[in-house]
């Protein structure tokens, strides 16, 4: 079976993009930043995209392209059977991941719907109420479900390429316009100044916290640890330079995602709405409801949520096609059956997290931070003790002298100071999660250890050092 490529570098970057951008900065970011301290959030991830986000991107890049393989097969093909599990993690959060964001962009539609009608605009709390969860969630979840599983079923360059080469550059024009039209809000300067003035006092005292929520919305935000961007980067060519794109990726799904907060806290502090209350519902109750009191009310809304359900399908696609590649590619399923079997999956999954509020929050926090921050944790220890110099080999391909440069530290960095980091993010996760109080000092000595362990359990003489 000819396996699917791209088209055009900029059809590969604009799907890597679709997928990074997603209601990850629309609905999760805003929600996250507004819990965990405005400015003092946006700094951390800014900082996390850069030092952990791109060079993780990196290294998805890396094995994806050198397999040209699904998740499982491509750790099957570079480190042998044995390595099969790391690729099954890699799918497994995938399915996570969408299993909840179906539901989320079930929602989305519903909005979208409801700024045309005004259904939600005299009682936004009440609306929410009656349509996040339960048999009507359930209804929209597969209606969006069909939505990204036809795109899916197109292919990789009729289906993917070609829709999220639509949607990304309408998502970045439709932000910036809403972005430049609540500028001219009355009362906005206090929404700028929670969104972009750090408070230092706050960041000090709730540091470990904050940090452990920025990283797993860096790693969200980029789609890094579910398999995403390796099962992307599969249908590269060799001739691409993965430090230019991945740079450009990186960036692009940052803007968007500063972009979306320049929307809504001059929105909420103009209207006088308090960011930070509604957990997962806060974009849908507290902006929704600012949104009844602004003149144009429903071409405000159905322009806000037109933008949101873009970015929705765009990195829904994504997280379907991984399921859909290890179907094709392993067990040599045709596209249209494999959308089907994979379809009905999240069907099911879908379904009962838009039954179960616990199970949607534990899903949408807890699960999918720690399922990908494992999932990049084990693609960094791989690059860097399994394939060592071949990784690096493969980073250069096609790269400029710049990168070129930069391709021994990106690959010492991934290697041993990434892994510590997200080692230390996943036990504080999971320590948080159990209730359980441990010093800054202990949780970064448990991952000293955890990544020790693992270095001197995996290395190869092929491996960085």
């Amino acid at each position: 079976m000819t396996r699917a490529s791209w088209r055009t570098r900029i059809g590969f970057i604009l799907a890597a993009v679709g997928s990074a951008v997603g209601i990850g900065n629309v609905w999760r970011f805003p929600w996250l930043t507004a819990e965990n301290g405005g400015a003092a959030f946006l700094l951390l991830y800014l900082l996390f995209v850069v030092l952990v986000g791109v060079p993780g991107l990196l290294g998805e890049f890396v094995i994806g392209r050198r397999a040209r393989s699904d998740p499982i097969g491509a750790f099957a093909k570079l480190g042998g059977r044995n390595w099969r599990p790391m690729g099954g993690i890699a799918l497994l959060a995938s399915v996570v991941v969408l299993s909840f964001y179906s539901v989320v962009g079930g929602w989305v539609l519903r909005y979208l719907l409801g700024s045309a009608t005004g259904a939600y605009f005299d009682a936004p709390q009440q609306f929410f109420a009656a349509i996040d969860y339960g048999l009507g969630a359930v209804a929209f979840h597969v209606l969006f479900l069909l939505l990204t599983a036809a795109v899916v079923y197109a292919g990789v360059d009729r289906g993917i390429e070609l829709a999220t080469t639509i949607m990304v550059p309408g998502i970045l024009v439709l932000l910036v316009g809403l972005a430049a039209w609540a500028s001219s809000l009355p009362n906005v300067a206090g929404g700028y100044s929670f969104y972009l003035s750090v408070d230092w006092g706050y960041l000090r005292a709730n540091f470990v916290d904050v940090a452990a929520a920025a990283a797993g919305q860096a790693l969200f935000t980029l789609s890094v640890g579910a398999g995403v961007m390796l099962t992307y980067a599969s249908y590269l060519d060799e001739d691409r330079s993965l430090a230019a794109d991945g740079t450009i990726i990186a960036g692009l799904n940052t803007l968007v995602g500063l972009l979306a907060g320049l929307v809504i806290f001059p929105v909420l502090f103009s209207l006088g709405v308090p960011p930070g209350q509604g957990g997962p519902g806060a974009l849908f109750i507290s902006l929704a409801g600012a949104f009844a009191d602004l003149p144009y009310s429903r071409v405000i809304g159905v322009t806000f949520f037109g933008v949101v359900t873009l970015a929705a399908l765009s990195s829904a696609i994504s997280l379907f096609e991984v399921p859909v590649a290890y179907l094709v590619d392993e067990w040599d399923v045709p596209r249209p059956w494999a959308t089907a079997g994979v379809g009905s999956l999240f069907l099911i999954t879908g379904s009962v997290a838009a039954l179960s509020p616990s199970l949607f929050t534990l899903l949408a926090d807890t699960v999918a931070n720690l399922a990908l921050t494992v999932g990049l944790l084990g693609f960094l220890l791989f690059d860097g003790w399994v394939l060592g110099r071949v990784a690096l080999a493969e980073y250069e391909s096609g790269a400029g002298r710049l990168a070129r440069a930069l391709g021994r530290p990106w690959l010492y960095a991934i290697a041993v100071v990434l892994p510590v980091f997200l080692a230390f993010t996943g036990l504080s996760s999971v320590t948080t999660t159990l209730g359980v109080s441990v010093p800054a000092v202990g949780l970064l000595v448990g991952a000293i250890l955890v990544v020790g362990v693992a270095i001197a359990v995996l290395r190869r003489p092929e491996s960085v050092f």
